[in-house]
């Protein structure tokens, strides 16, 4: 498995460097944004996973992450010394797999490292390539979403949580599932509130009426359902 490694703080990123090759991974080390986007462009084919600091000298974090997810569907993880809502919604907005704070204990991030790699390694092809729930149709191979024919802008979470929800039409599914399924990591940021924004969000650009959900149910004292 091979990671990239983009951390300014050299002192951090030989450690890091160090102590992930003593746990069998490769890695190319990168001080500064505009090197790690010459390794996005030219070699992301080669890479498993993505560490990116978040404050960088000639840039940051989320355009390198934005890159990524433009150029394929790689996993992301932020290091950061900012703990706060608005940086861990962003950091989600902008598609990342998880999100830790400096300082960490290294086992954690191992931890969280092979997490995200599991989920990405078990995600198993998409053999019917339309999913429905209602009028919402989603093209999984395209990662389109589409109501009335016309087509929904979702941010990479949002498409996640909905594909989860189209999965399992007609289950009911708890919080804590959701939350497993979504990021299938232990982190601060996790919780509830995280939650309820992003299913508020999906039902305002999908439901006919926010007020009253069709298409993702709330069940009271239970969880959520997609459908009927």
């Amino acid at each position: 498995m091979r990671i990239l490694l983009v951390e300014d703080d050299r002192t951090i990123a030989a450690g890091l460097e160090y102590s992930l090759r003593q746990e069998g991974f490769e890695t190319v080390l990168c001080y500064d944004a505009g090197t790690a986007k010459s390794v996005i462009r030219d070699r992301l084919d080669g890479i498993d996973l993505c560490l990116f600091d978040l404050s960088l000298p000639d840039g940051s974090g989320y355009e390198l992450c934005e890159l990524v997810k433009k150029q394929g569907d790689k996993p992301v993880i932020f290091l950061t010394a900012l703990d706060d809502e608005v940086n861990v919604v962003m950091g989600l907005d902008m598609g990342a797999d998880d999100y830790i704070t400096k300082p960490f204990r290294i086992r954690e991030l191992l931890s969280r490292i092979r997490s995200v790699l599991r989920r990405y390694q078990k995600q198993p092809a998409q053999t019917n390539v339309w999913l429905e729930i209602g009028d919402i149709r989603i093209h999984t191979l395209e990662g389109k979403v589409y109501k009335h024919g016309e087509e929904v802008v979702l941010t990479a979470l949002e498409y996640r949580l909905l594909l989860i929800f189209a999965n399992h039409v007609g289950q009911v599914l708890t919080r804590a599932q959701l939350l497993d399924r979504i990021w299938d990591v232990a982190g601060d940021f996790v919780n509830d509130n995280t939650l309820t924004v992003y299913i508020k969000r999906l039902r305002e650009k999908l439901e006919d009426d926010p007020q009253r959900p069709e298409i993702i149910k709330t069940i009271r004292g239970m969880g959520y359902k997609a459908g009927d």
